[in-house]
């Protein structure tokens, strides 16, 4: 019976950058605020951002804003590129 070893956060996030074929470093904080982007370019509520990403002060949210006013230059899921 094998028995495998419980990943630990950098492997988990190592491991699902080379799914999604990224190939520079990330951090689980990378996937937090790239998850955070896509959700207010989608146009979800600024609370709702707020609230599924356990944030108390509004204003931590509103980091994430900006990408609205970058039209076509926003920030792009690799996913959608393929």
């Amino acid at each position: 019976m094998l028995i495998e070893k419980p990943w630990n956060r950098r492997d988990r996030t190592d491991a699902l950058a080379c799914r999604a074929h990224i190939t520079k470093r990330v951090t689980a904080h990378t996937f937090r605020h790239s998850f955070a982007t896509h959700l207010i370019e989608v146009a979800y509520d600024i609370r709702t951002v707020q609230e599924l990403l356990v944030h108390r002060d509004f204003r931590t949210t509103m980091i994430y804003t900006p990408v609205l006013n970058q039209g076509s230059r926003g920030v792009r899921i690799p996913a959608d590129s393929d």
